[in-house]
């Protein structure tokens, strides 16, 4: 037979691949959800806190990433200084006319030292009159721009470098037009701008279409115009969505600047640009996607305090990430269930959180996936809801949790675990049907396989194939656990663990003593039977009250009819404090009332009557509860155990347990 070979080594915890998968998962939620009672509200719990893979690994949580984002954003306006856009312009403004002034007094010295009286006077004449221009200048940078460009300049070098100045502002003027509507252009061409233009009237047309109800021709434009789109949109509402928070990014820098700020952008765009038409389509389409996306962000603003400045393409940039950063933390902040994290645009996430950011929120993304993919839980109507399987599976978490604080020789648990506990072997045999114990009989089972397949080997095996060993149930049980649900349970750290040993119990029966019954009884203002696939989201009552006596009624009932011994455990802390009337109706009373004990009490009797012993498990020592605990073993001849949260499963669970075996070695 040949093969694939493979090599096993021991494991020294050294070795990865465990990774996080959804047992790990259901684990780390099980308390949260049994505490709640809400899956839903559990992962978005772990969501927000995070949680640690099989390998050790910290997986980020919402809340750890929302304060990064906070953290950067805070950093950026506390370094930076919008001003700067202008402050630099301003600059080499007086840095070249400066220049073309020494110039002026330089050809001034000049003439005077040739000592050519026409030459001096024309000299000082032009002097005069071109520092009169300069000193005329309009205080705004647009009207010293404007001013500029009329004016002859004497000096080549500052002639050159005003000329440079122009075409660096027009870039940049016109990647703010579009910056980051046409985010694949850098270094724009007028041929570009023109055909920017052209796409943003297309676009225009495009909007004005669907509002009439007919449907664009998106191919056509993206065949015409998608490199001005790197993000390649697949469709016209993601492409509309993509310039939405474009322009808003472009929006918001306006909404930061003061309104002097304000004023010299749009002034310098009409002295450089002049070129209404772009003005125009920008603003119909502005117009436009505020109408379509009205959440896109279009009021938002900053207040930057720092001192480094910014040029204007640097700002533009800067708003784009500052835009970048609230996009996603409104989806984080926004986001209910892990499935909605898939529409984080992972690429620019890790940049604005890092590698480990990112791949968290990939990883939470696959939460619910997960628990789907492993039957653990199913979506119904958008919400995740328990399988029978995830039931199954905290039950047994937290029958092992149990345990694991039992020592082995408490009750022998080994036994537990082999197949048949409670039951003889009667030695006969039976094909196997879904939900028999599989207490395979090989002989059998290898004689049918060679019967139907012929001689020879390998010898291969179909479940049709399968034949289970026969058991006789010899000793029946039929339980019925009461569970104090009144507001005390979690007002004293007691409801988690009473609930825990409610799910233990369960899956203790339904694993290892399939024909016993086991009914709950919850029990606080009124009492009501609880099915188990309804544990885990069993919540506590906020009323006042625990009504015993209501709770041992609904258990006898349950329990009448049943076969084998019967037994109620009953899981408090607090004396009875409620009762029924006879017209059904429910009192509260504390301390409790003569009337409260009596008809509890008469209850008991009648449990007694029926041969239910109650085993009640009292999570606290106060006189009151003792003396009637005491008073309610006298009339039933059950057991009372005082216990702790901690200590709870171990006193129910091996007392279950003995009695069992003491049913079994009797029978």
């Amino acid at each position: 037979m040949s093969g694939k070979r493979f090599q096993y080594s021991r494991w020294d915890g050294t070795q990865t691949g465990f990774d996080l998968d959804a047992a790990s998962i259901f684990d780390q939620i099980a308390d949260d959800l049994l505490y709640h009672g809400d899956l839903n509200a559990a992962l978005r719990r772990m969501m927000q806190d995070g949680l640690t893979d099989r390998d050790g690994n910290d997986i980020q949580g919402l809340r750890e990433m929302l304060e990064e984002l906070r953290r950067r954003k805070q950093e950026t306006l506390e370094n930076y200084d919008l001003g700067g856009v202008y402050d630099d312009i301003a600059n080499e403004l007086r840095d070249l006319i400066n220049t073309e002034r020494a110039l002026l007094q330089e050809r001034v010295e000049q003439a005077q030292a040739s000592n050519d009286a026409r030459r001096q006077e024309l000299a000082e004449q032009t002097a005069a009159d071109k520092n009169l221009q300069l000193d005329l200048l309009p205080p705004d940078l647009a009207g010293q721009v404007r001013e500029l460009q009329n004016y002859d300049f004497s000096s080549d070098a500052a002639s050159e470098r005003f000329e440079e100045l122009l075409e660096q502002l027009r870039q940049q003027l016109m990647q703010n037009y579009v910056n980051e509507m046409a985010g694949a252009m850098a270094d724009m061409s007028p041929e570009d701008m023109g055909r920017m233009k052209d796409m943003m009237a297309e676009l225009n047309r495009m909007l004005e279409q669907r509002e009439a109800g007919e449907e664009p021709d998106f191919e056509a434009f993206m065949d015409e115009f998608g490199d001005f789109f790197p993000e390649n949109p697949e469709t016209l509402d993601e492409l509309l969505e993509i310039m939405a928070q474009r322009m808003a990014a472009m929006q918001a820098m306006m909404n930061s600047m003061t309104p002097e700020q304000r004023a010299q952008l749009e002034g310098l765009s009409q002295a450089l640009l002049e070129d209404m038409d772009l003005a125009f389509e920008a603003s119909r389409l502005s117009q436009n996607l505020q109408a379509a996306f009205p959440d896109a962000g279009w009021e938002r603003s900053y207040d930057f305090s720092g001192m480094d400045p910014l040029n204007m393409g640097q700002a533009a940039e800067m708003f784009s990430e500052l835009g970048d950063i609230d996009q996603l933390e409104n989806l984080l902040r926004g986001a209910t269930q892990p499935g909605a994290l898939a529409e984080v645009d992972l690429d620019r996430a890790r940049q604005l959180l890092g590698d480990q950011g990112a791949d968290s929120l990939e990883r939470l993304a696959e939460m619910a996936k997960m628990l789907e993919d492993q039957g653990l839980a199913e979506n119904t109507e958008g919400r995740l809801e328990l399988t029978p399987r995830g039931l199954r599976r905290i039950g047994q978490n937290a029958l092992s949790e149990i345990f694991r604080k039992l020592s082995m020789d408490r009750f022998g648990a080994h036994e537990l675990s082999s197949a048949g506990l409670g039951q003889d072997r009667e030695f006969s045999t039976k094909p196997y049907e879904f939900g028999d114990p599989f207490n395979l009989n090989i002989e059998r089972t290898m004689r049918n396989a060679v019967m139907r397949s012929g001689s020879g080997t390998p010898v291969r095996l179909s479940p049709e194939d399968f034949e289970v060993e026969r058991t006789e149930h010899v000793v029946t049980a039929s339980t019925v656990l009461m569970l104090d649900l009144s507001l005390s349970m979690p007002m004293r750290d007691r409801f988690l663990p009473a609930k825990k040993v409610a799910m233990a119990l369960h899956s203790l029966i339904s694993t290892h003593f399939a024909r016993d019954y086991l009914g709950i009884v919850g029990f606080a203002y009124r009492a009501a039977e609880l099915k188990a696939a309804d544990l885990p989201t069993v919540s506590w009552d906020f009323e006042y009250g625990t009504n015993m006596h209501h709770g041992l009624m609904l258990s006898r009932k349950l329990l009448a009819g049943r076969p084998g011994t019967k037994q109620i455990l009953m899981i408090t802390d607090g004396e009875p404090t409620a009762h029924l009337d006879d017209r059904g109706q429910a009192h509260f009373a504390y301390p409790p009332i003569q009337e409260t004990i009596d008809r509890t009490l008469r209850e008991v009797a009648a449990c007694t009557r029926e041969g239910i012993r109650i085993n009640t498990f009292m999570l606290e020592e106060t006189p009151y509860l003792q003396q009637f605990v005491e008073r309610m073993t006298e009339f039933n001849r059950g057991r009372a155990f005082f216990c702790n949260p901690d200590n709870l499963g171990d006193f129910l669970l091996v007392d279950f347990i003995e009695d069992r075996r003491k049913m079994q070695r009797s029978a």
